[in-house]
């Protein structure tokens, strides 16, 4: 069987900016023999949240290849340049590219990785290949759309495999009622939806806010309740000095301190990065609550400060306990769909890697996001988008992307030249080595 020199479990922006560094080392010279995994049947980067008027929160210059290689044929503009776009995107005269047109920059770019890409495969399970006393090699399982099982070796392993939708303990007796979902379905099960009289947005976020507005301009008109803990939707704070937390020289500073002192800089920052829509999505949403009491109308509510304390399902819909956290008093409300803006959970790389927990250090990780492991186990297995106790709240953003993957191959080069007896002169290899 064939032997990569790693093998990556998901295609989504992460994984193809490290496609493209390898891409760019193999350039000069440097090969390294990589294959991605990825479950959906073809590339999509949040295709159930691709509202219209939407845009993206950071600049584009934070894209796959700028902040690591400017010159770098991967990058935002030249996508603009091979589009024939380029003086049309600079007259608009903004940093924020609509949310369609990134999606589609972050297409372009992994269409040039199709031939190492199995895209319709879930990966069930990653195993150890033991030589003599040493865990030499790991074999990836895989299933596709006709449930075949795949299975790959290779030498090393990176995984980033994005969030996995965070369900609020209440609503966990419902997941199977197609009338709750997670936003990161929103678009196909709202479809579902389309006669829904009364719905439900649970969160104070960005995610809950395009929503909300998205609902407010269906031509069926529904009842939207918005609900959340917060007393008031908080803008994200994107000045200048605030922004610094997500440059890749912040990550050196994270990653220095002791996990206490890192705990309390990611509660300092929580709000540049979670609940935090933009201050004109606000503004938009406070103005549609504005000209209903201009109009004596009462088709939405923001039910502020409230949670959902039980859920229930019955024939006729969802019916939601909601507790005041004001006063403590609890009322009913029945909707015919409850979407869940709720946020992700970053930790589904510790169950499929279960079958590898024996030889890991509880799932730490170095400055080079490389899994901690014991002596005889030779892998190197990375994460992206795991590591934010560790590194920063830029590690779930696009924000470090371009040099978190610099910084990854730097390490992969090394651990590749370790497992093969290779010799090198390269520069690059031999401070990865060290």
């Amino acid at each position: 069987m064939h032997i990569y020199d790693l093998i990556g479990i998901g295609f989504g922006p992460s994984n193809i900016a490290l496609a493209i560094t390898l891409e760019e080392k193999r350039q000069e010279g440097y090969n390294v023999d990589s294959f991605f995994i990825e479950k959906q049947p073809s590339f999509a980067w949040h295709a159930n949240m691709m509202l219209d008027n939407t845009h993206m929160q950071i600049s584009f210059l934070k894209d796959l290849a700028t902040m690591r290689n400017p010159s770098s044929h991967f990058t935002f503009i030249n996508y603009l340049h091979q589009k024939q776009r380029l003086q049309d995107f600079i007259n608009l005269k903004t940093f924020f590219p609509s949310r369609h047109e990134f999606n589609d920059y972050l297409g372009w770019a992994a269409a040039h990785f199709n031939h190492r890409c199995a895209y319709g495969e879930e990966v069930l399970e990653v195993l150890p290949e033991k030589r003599n006393d040493e865990i030499a090699l790991l074999r990836i399982r895989s299933r596709d759309a006709g449930n075949t099982i795949h299975e790959r070796l290779a030498r090393n392993l990176i995984v980033s495999v994005g969030g996995v939708p965070s369900i609020p303990p209440c609503f966990t007796p419902l997941k199977d009622d197609v009338r709750v979902f997670h936003s990161n379905s929103y678009l196909r099960e709202i479809a579902q939806h389309a006669s829904a009289e009364r719905i439900a947005v649970i969160g104070a976020g960005q995610s809950a806010s395009e929503i909300f507005m998205d609902l407010h301009g269906r031509p069926n008109a529904p009842h939207v309740d918005l609900i959340m803990r917060a007393r008031a939707i908080k803008p994200s704070d994107d000045s200048p000095f605030v922004n610094e937390i997500f440059n890749p020289d912040f990550t050196d500073f994270v990653f220095s301190h002791p996990d206490q002192d890192r705990a309390a800089l990611l509660d300092e920052f929580w709000h540049t990065n979670y609940a935090a829509p933009d201050l004109v999505l606000i503004e938009q949403i406070f103005n549609v609550f504005y000209q209903q009491r201009v109009a004596g109308n009462a088709r939405h509510r923001f039910l502020r400060r409230h949670e959902v304390a039980a859920a229930h399902a019955l024939p006729d819909g969802i019916r939601l306990l909601l507790r005041n956290l004001n006063d403590g008093s609890e009322h009913l409300a029945t909707y015919d769909a409850v979407v869940l803006a709720t946020g992700y959970s970053r930790d589904h790389h510790k169950s499929l890697l279960g079958q590898l927990s024996p030889y890991m250090d509880g799932f730490t990780v170095d400055r080079q996001y490389r899994l901690q492991s014991t002596d005889n186990f030779r892998p190197a297995i990375f994460l992206q988008g795991a590591c934010e106790s560790s590194h920063g709240l830029s590690d779930t953003l696009l924000s470090v992307t371009a040099v978190r993957t610099y910084e990854i191959g730097q390490a992969l080069l090394g651990a590749v030249d370790q497992q093969t007896g290779k010799q090198t002169d390269n520069p690059i290899r031999a401070v990865a080595s060290r």
